[in-house]
Order: structure tokens, then C-alpha cells, then sequence
């Protein structure tokens, strides 16, 4: 290949005029198109005179030198001259393309100006906008294609519950139940978790909380016994978990002294929703050895047979003092009264009340103890009532708010109260006037007390002297 070029070179020899820096006119440009001098071949330089190679040098690496600044000299106008010095053109308009400086497109003359990739690129980008991606095929011919893997299923797997996060999970579970009493939000909460060999301790754990708490607590553990039984527990479940119960009732006595006798009645509660069968009891009969486990066992069968002769066993806990009849109340209240004038006892009296779970409703206490000494004759209801109250107000059974809305009920009613008890406005200022002494009102509450209206009239015999007679 050099020997070939050499001899063309020697049959073509290049003129110095050739390589001069100046530039050429119309004739000489046509005079050299013509002999068509061309010192590459295919791109590759060939052998030539020491001169004409270092001029070529220099005119590449000039037009590198353009390259590599054309992004801050796009806007001068540069230019090459042939033997490849730089020529400072005129300033371009500002709309020329070249006159942008952060145009995008290519300088070198590529492609039509698009966006790269069609604006499917750049960082953040998905795809080209609208365009949607199917699923992926599996390719046969993938070396770690799997056959087994077309037909598998992938599912959440859930572990099942120990001893510890059972208590953990379960027992807020419950403890809320006890608040809104919504038996479906509980059984939902459970059939979301994997209770597995622990499904049996739901009704032990429920029963075990319900010891320790009120009557209306108990009421609600055995609604949602038999709430649950059929949807997320079996009757073997509740089997199971009512026999734990009686093996553990000694440890349960040392904190709740009355435990078998709660668990007996959760039995006879259970047999008479038919979430335990009715021969439960006769099993144990001469296969119990522990008293408080016998104990319980008596309880439930005693109250089976009462509700043979006409005891309701769905109402053995009682309803919850919100749930409950202002009627019902009102009788309770009355009941729990007329039980103390008889008997005296304030502590049996203020436990009465703590059990009716009425706080809200204690003003009605508060007034129809004080209708109770209106309506009394003698000192001696006055004296019990006032004696009553002052010890309600200092155990912060009876509250100020409730304390008051009852006086205040009394004050209002009066007016038709005197029409049954002519002298009702006499033995409410007396009674309104001891309390205050006793500490059980404040003053504010001691002035609002209305009293009897006194008319003022003028006799026709006493010269115009005003008279006064009260009622």
C-alpha cells in the first residue's frame, strides 16, 4: 500500500502554491478542482512531503480545538479557513440556531433536532407518555427459567400466635370490647389473625378479664361468647377453654374471692346460649377434687334448675347502667332509698349505687332523696337523708356538677310539688339550710332556694296599715 501511494505521489508532485495560507481565487480553486489533488485515500493520510503533513496537522487540530469550545463560541460566528486558521465571522442574529446557548440538538449536523430517545429518556422517566406496559412474558429459552414457576401461587403467609403475643394481641382486643361493645369489630380483629392452637384461650382470656372487671363487663363477655361461637370459635372450643378455667380457679380466687361462684354463672350463662352442651355439668359429677372447682359447678347447675321455674338466664348478669330503661333506673333508685330508711346503712347504700354504673344518672338520686323527705313526716327522714348525701359527697361518689343539677330539679319542680305537699317550701328552705351547714352545698346553691311569694294588702279596718301573712 505505501509503495502504491508513493508512486502516485511521484506521478502527481504537489506545487507550493498549493499549500499556501492565502486563500484561493475563482481560477485557482477551479485550476485545483480540476487536477483533483487529494492527499487522503479512504480516510487515511498517505505519504506526502514533510510539509503538507504538518499543515494537515495543524487543521485538525485546529478544528478540535473548535469543537471542544463550540459551546461557548457557538454565538461568534467562528469559522475555518482552509489551511485551518480560525476566522472571526460577524455575529450571528439571535435566532440563528447557532445563537442559542442551550440549544440541545446536535452541532454536528446528526439527526432532525428531536428529543433524545423521543422523550422517553432522561432521569425519572418511564416511557414515552401514554405508554402503557403489559406483562412481562417469560422467555422459555431463559437459562433460569423455571416450568413449576408459571403455575405458582403467592399468598401472604401469616404466622401463627405463641403464648407471649397472644396476650399481647388479644387482650387490648378485649379491653376495648369492654368500651364500644361491638361484638362483629371483635370477631373480625380475630379471624384476621392466626390464632391456631391459642383459638381454645379466647374465652378463658375473655372470662378472666371479665372477673376482675363490673356486671356489665361480665354481661357483654357472655354476648360475646356466644357472638363468636360458630364464626371464629367451636363449641369444642369453649369446651376446652372452660375447662382450663376450672383447673385454674385457685390462682384465680387470690385476686377475685369470688370467682367460682362468676365462673359458675358464666357456665349456666354459656349452657343456656347453647355454646356448651347440657350435659357439661353431669361430666364432672364424682371427677372433681377441687372445692373451688366444685364450688363453681354447684353454682351453674343451682341456676339451671332456677331457670327451669322461671329464672331468665339471659339476664343473670344484669344490663349495663347505660343500657338500661330511665324507667327501670328511677324504680332502682327508689328501691335503693327505701332500703337505707329501713336499714341505716351507708356503706350497703353506696355500694348499691356504685353497682347501678349510673354516674351520669346520680342527680336523679339527688332528687328523689329530697322529694323523700318532703314527702316524709317527722325529723328523722331529714336526718337520714342529709346524713346520706354528706357521706356520698365525701367518698366522691356523689360529684359537684351532679350534686347541684339535682337541687337545682328540686327547685325548679317545686312550685307543683307544693300543691301535693302544701308545706314543701318550709321543709325545702330548712332542708336546703342543713345541707349548707353540713358542707354538702355552697352558698351560690343555698340562694338560689326559691321561697314562698308573701302578699301585702290593705285591711279596710286597720286605717291603711299594710298587713303581712304568709302561707
Amino acid at each position: 500500500m505505501a509503495t502504491e501511494c508513493e508512486a502516485w505521489l511521484n506521478s502527481n508532485p504537489v506545487e507550493a502554491d498549493d499549500l499556501s495560507d492565502s486563500f484561493l481565487s475563482g481560477e485557482e480553486e477551479n485550476g485545483l478542482n480540476s487536477r483533483k489533488i487529494d492527499n487522503e485515500i479512504n480516510g487515511n493520510w498517505i505519504s506526502a512531503p514533510t510539509s503538507s503533513i504538518h499543515e494537515a496537522r495543524l487543521k485538525a487540530k485546529a478544528k478540535r480545538r473548535l469543537r471542544k469550545n463550540s459551546s461557548r463560541d457557538s454565538g461568534r460566528g467562528d469559522s475555518l479557513s482552509d489551511n485551518g486558521d480560525v476566522v472571526r465571522g460577524l455575529i450571528v442574529s439571535p435566532t440563528s440556531p447557532k445563537g442559542k446557548l442551550l440549544d440541545r440538538r446536535s452541532r454536528l449536523g446528526k439527526g432532525r433536532g428531536q428529543p433524545k430517545k423521543g422523550g422517553a429518556g432522561g432521569k425519572g422517566v418511564w416511557g414515552t407518555p401514554g405508554e402503557v406496559y403489559d406483562l412481562d412474558e417469560v422467555d422459555v429459552r431463559d437459562p433460569n427459567y423455571d416450568e413449576d414457576q408459571e403455575n405458582c401461587v403467592y399468598e401472604t403467609v401469616v404466622l401463627p400466635l405463641d403464648e407471649e403475643s397472644f396476650e399481647k394481641t388479644v387482650t387490648p382486643i378485649v379491653q376495648e370490647y369492654f368500651e364500644h361493645g361491638d361484638s362483629n369489630e371483635v370477631a373480625e380483629l380475630l379471624e384476621g389473625l392466626n390464632l391456631g392452637s391459642m383459638r381454645s384461650d379466647v374465652p378463658m382470656l375473655a372470662v378472666s378479664l371479665a372477673l376482675e372487671a363490673k356486671a356489665s363487663h361480665r354481661e357483654l363477655t357472655s354476648r360475646l361468647l356466644s357472638d363468636l361461637c360458630g364464626r371464629v370459635l367451636t363449641r369444642t372450643d369453649v369446651e376446652s377453654s372452660f375447662d382450663k378455667l376450672l383447673r385454674e380457679l385457685p390462682d384465680l380466687v387470690l385476686d377475685t374471692p369470688d370467682a367460682p361462684q362468676l365462673v359458675g354463672q358464666f357456665i349456666a350463662r354459656a349452657v343456656g346460649d347453647n355454646i356448651l352442651s347440657k350435659s357439661y355439668i353431669e361430666g364432672y359429677k364424682g371427677r372433681v377434687d377441687c372445692e373451688h372447682a366444685r364450688a363453681a359447678l354447684d353454682r351453674a347447675a343451682v341456676l339451671l334448675k332456677m331457670c327451669r321455674g322461671g329464672l331468665r338466664i339471659d339476664n343473670l348478669w344484669g344490663s349495663g347502667g347505660g343500657q338500661r330503661p330511665v324507667t327501670q333506673l328511677i324504680k332502682e333508685v327508689n328501691l335503693l332509698l327505701k332500703e337505707y330508711l329501713l336499714s341505716g346503712d351507708t356503706v350497703e347504700a353506696e355500694r348499691c349505687l356504685r353497682e347501678l354504673e349510673v354516674p351520669h344518672f346520680h342527680h336523679e338520686f339527688v332528687y328523689e332523696a329530697i322529694i323523700m323527705v318532703l314527702e316524709s313526716k317527722g325529723d328523722r327522714t331529714l336526718q337520714m337523708i342529709l346524713k346520706l348525701l354528706k357521706s356520698l359527697w365525701v367518698s366522691s361518689v356523689l360529684t359537684v356538677d351532679q350534686m347541684r343539677r339535682g337541687y337545682e330539679r328540686v327547685y325548679m319542680d317545686i312550685a307543683d310539688i307544693n300543691i301535693d305537699v302544701p308545706c314543701a317550701y318550709s321543709l325545702l328552705e330548712q332542708f336546703v339550710e342543713k345541707s349548707y351547714n353540713a358542707g354538702v352545698i355552697n352558698k351560690n346553691l343555698r340562694d338560689l332556694c326559691p321561697c314562698r311569694g308573701r302578699k301585702r294588702f290593705v285591711s279596710e279596718g286597720d286605717g291603711g296599715r299594710l298587713k303581712l301573712e304568709s302561707y
